[in-house]
Order: structure tokens, then C-alpha cells, then sequence
């Protein structure tokens, strides 16, 4: 077992086959930009790391409805959140979480309905694009399809299941019931 640090407050102890080069390229990943980015977020996402309470917000997203991916001539993936009217709450506690990783405030989308009537959907906020959540990405999006990681033991903590149970989950009956019905054993 090595420790590999992922950022100045994580510390996990993993396993040599190929979680330390997961680990390594996050912390030592060069933070390329495309052409589209201009000089000011290139400053401002070059002093990016992320916490452990980023990390655990992120992979219990990702269990849950949380999304990344690479745009269309992307280099980078970003991390998005998107909840129900409802949920305006938890989709705030994540953007105060995430809003170092966020350039703008949590928005309200929009869809139409079949007679062209606009309505309220949901509330959403994306983050910055950056190598750093392009390796996670890479870990969850193997093959451009949403998967639960062989290895998500080692990043799943109490806050990473917290966020995965107020995603998906459900409590009844006196216990918490998370929905993994889209999951394969």
C-alpha cells in the first residue's frame, strides 16, 4: 500500500494497480485550456485543488444524478448538478460546496411543452472545466456510459454517502432506501 495525496487536506492509502497513477495525475495533471478560454479563468483554474468534502460531494453525485462530460471540442470535463424545483436547497448546499470549481450562481432551466409553453424544470450549475475532474470523469465514463467504479470503495466516505442518499435515496419505514435499480451487480 502507498498514500498518495490528493489534495493539501486528503490523504487515501491505495492499492498499487493503477489507483496511484488515478491519484498522481490529479494532483500532477498539467491544467491545459482550450483555445476558447481566456487568460483570466486560465489564472483562476490553475489554483484549483480539490478538498475532501469536494471529492466526497462529487463521487456521491456521480452514484446519484450527478453528471460530467466532455463537451464537444473540449478538452476537459466539468461536473454538473441539476435537481427539481424542489430540491432549490440541495442544489444550493452543493454550489456553496463547489463554488471555488463554479464561475456563475445555480440557474433555472426551462422546457417547453408540445404547444410552445414554457415552464419551469429544475435548478442546475456546472463547473469549470479542468483535468482534474477529467480524470474522475475518466474513472466513472469509461466508455462515454455512466458505470459505478470497481474501486469506489476507496472514495466512498460518510459525506460521499450522504450526498448519494439525498440524491436517490428515500427514507421509509424506518430505514433509507437508495435507488441503484439502473446498476448492474
Amino acid at each position: 500500500m502507498e498514500s498518495a495525496k490528493l489534495s493539501t487536506e486528503v490523504n487515501f492509502s491505495l492499492p498499487e494497480c493503477g489507483i496511484i497513477m488515478f491519484v498522481d495525475n490529479i494532483v500532477g495533471s498539467q491544467n491545459r485550456i482550450s483555445k476558447h478560454e481566456t487568460k483570466k479563468w486560465a489564472s483562476r483554474k490553475r489554483d484549483l485543488f480539490l478538498t475532501r468534502s469536494q471529492i466526497s460531494l462529487i463521487f456521491g453525485s456521480l452514484l446519484g444524478d450527478g453528471t460530467m462530460r466532455i463537451g464537444e471540442g473540449a478538452i476537459n470535463a466539468n461536473f454538473k448538478v441539476e435537481h427539481c424545483l424542489a430540491q432549490k436547497e440541495l442544489v444550493h448546499a452543493k454550489y456553496v460546496i463547489l463554488k471555488p470549481w463554479v464561475f456563475t450562481e445555480p440557474k433555472l432551466s426551462y422546457r417547453y411543452r408540445e404547444n410552445g409553453e414554457k415552464y419551469l424544470k429544475s435548478w442546475w450549475f456546472r463547473t469549470v472545466r479542468h483535468p482534474k475532474l477529467t480524470i474522475i470523469q475518466q474513472l466513472f465514463y469509461p466508455e462515454s456510459k455512466k458505470i459505478v467504479p470497481w474501486n469506489i470503495e476507496k472514495f466512498l466516505d460518510e459525506r460521499a454517502l450522504a450526498w448519494w442518499i439525498m440524491d436517490d435515496g428515500s427514507f421509509s419505514q424506518g430505514r433509507i432506501d437508495i435507488s441503484t435499480y439502473s446498476f448492474t451487480l
